[in-house]
């Protein structure tokens, strides 16, 4: 196997750029914004050479995923442990998707961040850079590995450059909570992966190897009540992380008190590792179990998509109303990934990229407005329509997008979604396809309680003289949301066919096979024939 340098770059370029921010911090303070800068257009540009220099294509027949791209080195031999790395078209997207947003973070958090800039750069960056390694990771402890220490900088965002809460909570209160949540069910997905390694070790006769496709053979034999425990263990560590109802009781105060960039890195990338996970390891893994499991994981993700909605229509505060609508549209990401075909994959991909930019423009204008009005209550709001010239047009566009207007990307992956999922389960498909009425109702509300009506008295001071419209910085980051929208709304085939070959090889692998030959002989012969580099 040829070892393809740009993978490990992709992971150490936000480390490198990160520490370099952090060093050059006494030197100038705008320094570590432009290292920072680079580093994720350089991230973004290697993204761009595999995209166009890969080969996604699907093999009939695989057993494993066909990876255009990998990367291996020996670590920890005597576990079995090495650093490797691969990228198909569902992981590609995603780290496009990480670098992007990446870059928009660095730009709406230019103004905003005033104090300790290159320890703010260095932990933005290296959130950063451990979410691409959980999406090139295939070896199980590396991509543990990362999945855990990208808590970490996120945590610093929250608890040293947050905002006061407006419910009394803490910054700090609400990084502990995010923490506390996110370790704890870590800790319980490690009990899957490890309960894996402990089997294979049994099968192969003292064999320890954390390799993706060794653990593919040996979970695909597992008996029926292992590879149930071991599902619900995995699908705990992701569930927190998506958030799936009733799992989601930090993602709301993170929003709220999170800086802007840190409200980016949460809302359009954190969450999409969650379903990255599901897709890469539960899905495959665990076909049988998972297609056990999928009326109560569905059933989960409906709730939620309702919850999410209901609570999102009693907010005032505007960050809180769009953490709360990112848990309604995860719901959506349940049942797509439990419908199990090649259309509702491809609907999910869709949705994650464009749930990914809208969320997080929508984020962004939440800065934006913060910054000129002092107040994200959007009681105190009201005739914003009037005091700008451009801030209305995006942040109405940017709502329509979240709530599925045709012509945008939402639209499509919804769409595909509902369409894919309602052969299998019409019953929770039309429930579903009730919600975005509500989505509608959140999305009308936050237009007209900030853009219309007459100003708050409270805020007649702001209005007293011309508030300041959008600079050409804080139009280009959004115009970017835009184009990437609108492309996905026109024209989704070009990530459609750079994703599909790895969704064929998710949904053929979504077929539950009971046979009745020994399942410990039929996966020590199995195993026998994995190649391990």
């Amino acid at each position: 196997m040829e070892n393809n340098l740009i993978l490990p770059a992709l992971i150490l370029v936000p480390f490198i750029a990160g520490f370099v921010c952090w060093l050059v911090d006494k030197l100038d303070q705008h320094l570590p914004r432009w290292i920072a800068l680079i580093g994720m257009v350089i991230t973004l540009g290697l993204t761009v050479i595999l995209w166009s220099h890969g080969n996604y294509h699907y093999e009939l027949g695989s057993q494993a995923p066909t990876f255009a791209a990998q990367f291996y080195l020996p670590w920890i031999s005597s576990l079995g442990i090495s650093i490797h790395l691969a990228v198909d078209g569902l992981s590609l997207l995603m780290v496009g998707l990480t670098a992007l947003l990446g870059i928009l973070a660095v730009g709406c958090s230019w103004g905003e961040i005033q104090k300790n800039v290159g320890f703010f750069h260095l932990n933005l960056l290296w959130s950063l850079g451990g979410v691409i390694g959980v999406f090139l990771a295939i070896d199980m402890f590396l991509f543990f590995f990362f999945w855990e220490m990208m808590l970490v900088p996120i945590y610093f965002l929250i608890a040293l450059w947050g905002h006061a809460g407006s419910n009394g909570h803490s910054r700090v209160y609400a990084a502990t909570k995010f923490f506390i949540y996110t370790q704890v069910s870590g800790l319980i997905m490690l009990i899957g992966i490890l309960g894996l390694v402990v089997w294979g070790y049994i099968m192969t006769n003292g064999v320890i190897n954390f390799d993706y496709n060794f653990l593919l053979a040996v979970a695909n034999h597992l008996p029926p009540s292992f590879a149930y425990g071991f599902m619900v263990c995995m699908f705990i560590g992701f569930a927190v992380k998506l958030p799936v109802f009733p799992l989601h009781g930090w993602l709301p105060d993170a929003h709220a008190q999170a800086p802007t960039a840190g409200s980016v890195d949460l809302a359009g990338i954190l969450i999409k590792t969650a379903a990255y996970g599901l897709l890469r390891f539960v899905i495959p893994f665990f076909p049988a179990a998972s297609a056990q499991f999928a009326d109560i994981a569905i059933v989960l993700g409906l709730i939620g998509v309702f919850y999410g909605a209901w609570c999102a229509y009693q907010q005032t505060d505007m960050k809180r109303l769009l953490a709360y609508s990112s848990i309604s549209h995860m719901g959506f990401v349940l049942l797509a990934i439990y419908a199990g075909n090649i259309i509702t994959y491809q609907g999910l991909m869709i949705m994650m990229l464009a749930h990914g930019l809208s969320s997080a423009a929508l984020f962004i204008m939440c800065g934006q407005i913060y910054e000129r009005l002092h107040t994200r209550d959007m009681r105190l709001m009201g005739g914003m329509r009037g005091q700008f010239r451009y801030l209305p047009f995006f942040l109405m566009f940017f709502v329509a997008a979240l709530v599925g207007i045709p012509g945008l990307g939402n639209f499509i992956g919804e769409f595909l979604i509902l369409m894919g999922s309602f052969g299998k389960y019409p019953t929770f498909t039309i429930i579903a396809a009730i919600s975005l009425v509500l989505a509608g109702l959140y999305g009308l509300i936050l237009i007209h309680r900030s853009l219309f009506g007459t100003p708050n008295p409270e805020q007649k001071q702001h209005y007293a003289n011309p508030l300041k419209d959008l600079s050409a910085r804080e139009i280009a980051i959004l115009m970017i949301c835009v184009i990437g929208l609108v492309w996905l709304g026109i024209y989704p085939q070009t990530f459609l066919d750079v994703s599909h070959s790895s969704m064929q090889w998710l949904a053929n692998s979504y077929i539950p096979v009971h046979n009745g030959v020994d399942l410990m002989q039929q996966a020590v012969s199995q195993l026998d024939n994995v190649e391990i580099q």
